[in-house]
């Protein structure tokens, strides 16, 4: 059986590659350990410089996975996905998004807390968490604004349309799009060259970047999740989650 997630190390540049391919690398619960698990290791280990997040040039991530995570009732401290969050908000080192095709939910969040994001030109980001009957997540009803400005920020998340590469760019969600058949040799390019700058001084820079908003990041991380969680069980999202997944099947 194929590896769920892909881990690579070279000259400084630890790249983690998506690989469910067949769900369109959709996120589920053991997805979610064994990213909080290569994330601790790469925090610790001196010989990462750079992290480079990336699925296939033709699919990023479609999200969460909704057929595993309709059951949850409640997202603990100790919950992967949980962890995740926090774990990816406090990594230390730089992180790089490649994302090609479909960004859908967290695979739109997450960009909010990378450091440098490339998109291929296929690339489409959508927040449907209302359209799900669900609220944002990953502090983006902190972040998206101070990206994109308040109202585009409600636009993104309550009417929750797509966008496309170069109107994210537009917005300030991303550094550059590529040609989607460059994108991983690109973005992995950008990792080596960044990996092989000085390490202490890159870390610093980056921690004072973030400084601002680090103990707000974590604290609408907590807040959001139990929004999330509580609407989860709601009849909107029972409704929208079991027409999603009818569709699907």
């Amino acid at each position: 059986m194929a590896p769920i997630l892909i881990a690579e190390r070279q000259d400084g540049l630890l790249t983690l590659t998506l690989n469910r391919p067949d769900k369109r690398n959709a996120l589920n619960t053991e997805l979610y350990r064994q990213l909080v698990s290569e994330l601790q290791q790469a925090a610790a280990d001196e010989g990462v410089h750079v992290l480079l997040l990336q699925g296939q040039a033709e699919c990023f991530t479609a999200g969460n996975d909704l057929a595993d995570f309709v059951g949850k009732s409640s997202l603990e401290q100790d919950d992967p996905i949980l962890q995740f969050l926090h774990t990816l908000a406090d990594f230390p080192k730089p992180v790089i998004a490649a994302v090609g095709g479909p960004a859908v939910g967290i695979g739109t969040t997450i960009l909010l807390h990378c450091d440098l994001v490339y998109l291929g030109e296929n690339a489409r980001l959508q927040l449907p968490f209302v359209e799900l009957g669900l609220v944002p997540e990953f502090a983006s009803s902190l972040l998206l604004p101070r990206a994109v400005g308040q109202l585009k920020a409600a636009e993104l998340l309550l009417l929750a349309e797509s966008m496309d590469a170069h109107e994210a760019l537009r917005l300030g969600l991303a550094n550059r799009v590529v040609a989607s058949a460059d994108l991983l040799a690109f973005a992995r390019e950008q990792g080596l060259k960044l990996a092989a700058k000085p390490p202490k001084a890159v870390q610093k820079s980056k921690a004072l970047l973030k400084q601002e908003l680090k103990q707000a990041v974590h604290f609408v991380i907590d807040l959001e999740a139990r929004a999330f969680a509580q609407a989860l069980q709601g009849e909107e999202a029972q409704q929208r989650i079991a027409a999603r997944l009818g569709r699907k099947g």
